[in-house]
């Protein structure tokens, strides 16, 4: 049981914050993320009743790894499903902004819950099928370029067509919005191409300065106003951590760190070394700039 306390909160002006969170976790039906079996207010508290993970957080499981870091191999198996709940949480239109190995929870079986979405941002999301050629999606070739679970709540989107005339009687899905690419008149025919799901609140933008220092992403720390793609850069700050047993921005202190975030160049120590796949996948998702990150 999640336990707040209503004077504290009020004090800090964190009641809505409390608010956003227990319509969040409202919201969730997914293995790597909590489910909220109930709610209820005394006069002096907020109550929040959640399934219970047994296992700790992965910040104390590191600490216990020899050198206090994982294994490539496990590192890929927790970072696989935080990108699911990750994944999940955009198309919901949830920016969760507060991913760090403290609030990544361990079930008793080894897999992971997300938890703590007090500094989460609610926004508007439009789920789309975009068709693009298939030699240029990035899976290898043709096919689903992304498979990934949808939530109840966008599968439930039912309704039926006018009949005419010859039509059976039949309810039908509502066909998503398309956006095609290639082809015309006059023009060759497009190539084979391939259905990529995209969820991603690219429009959310907010101006809190919300987070840990260590996690921060380069735009919050700059004031310019940030969206979904903080996500991203604390994802490749989480995988570098679990590799490495540091974070790699991290200074002498908070405004030392702030300015490593935004100035200095990512660095990879020489030992422990990582794969190079692993290291590409790093650079990609700590791009300073949100517009060039891996998303």
């Amino acid at each position: 049981m999640k336990v707040m306390d209503k004077g504290s909160l009020a004090g800090r002006n964190k009641l809505a914050r409390a608010q956003t969170e227990r319509e969040i976790l409202g919201l969730l039906d997914h293995p790597f993320l909590p489910t909220l079996y109930s709610h209820f207010e005394t006069d002096k508290f907020c109550c929040l009743l959640m399934e219970y993970c047994c296992g700790g957080n992965l910040h104390s499981l590191r600490q216990k790894q020899p050198n206090k870091r994982f294994t490539e191999d496990a590192a890929r198996f927790y970072a696989s499903e935080v990108l699911l709940a990750l994944e999940y949480l955009h198309m919901l239109g949830v920016v969760y902004r507060d991913l760090k190995p403290e609030n990544v929870l361990v079930r008793e079986e080894g897999h992971i819950m997300l938890s703590d979405f007090d500094l989460s941002l609610r926004c508007s999301v439009s789920p789309a099928l975009v068709r693009s050629p298939s030699g240029r999606v990035g899976n290898g070739g043709g096919g689903l370029a992304h498979v990934c679970m949808l939530p109840r709540i966008l599968l439930a989107k039912k309704s039926k067509k006018k009949k005419s005339k010859g039509d059976k009687d039949k309810a039908k899905l509502d066909e998503p919005p398309v956006v095609t690419s290639g082809g015309g008149l006059g023009k060759k025919p497009p190539p084979p191409t391939s259905l990529e799901f995209t969820a991603e609140p690219t429009g959310a933008r907010s101006m809190s300065f919300v987070g840990t220092h260590e996690y921060l992403a380069p735009e919050i720390i700059r004031g310019e106003g940030h969206g979904s793609a903080v996500d991203w850069w604390t994802f490749g700050v989480f995988l570098y951590e679990l590799l490495h047993g540091a974070t790699p921005f991290k200074g002498s202190g908070n405004r030392a760190t702030l300015f490593n975030v935004v100035a200095q160049p990512l660095r990879f120590p020489d030992a422990p070394a990582a794969s190079a796949a692993a290291r590409d996948l790093i650079r990609g998702l700590l791009a300073k700039e949100p517009q060039n990150r891996l998303a």
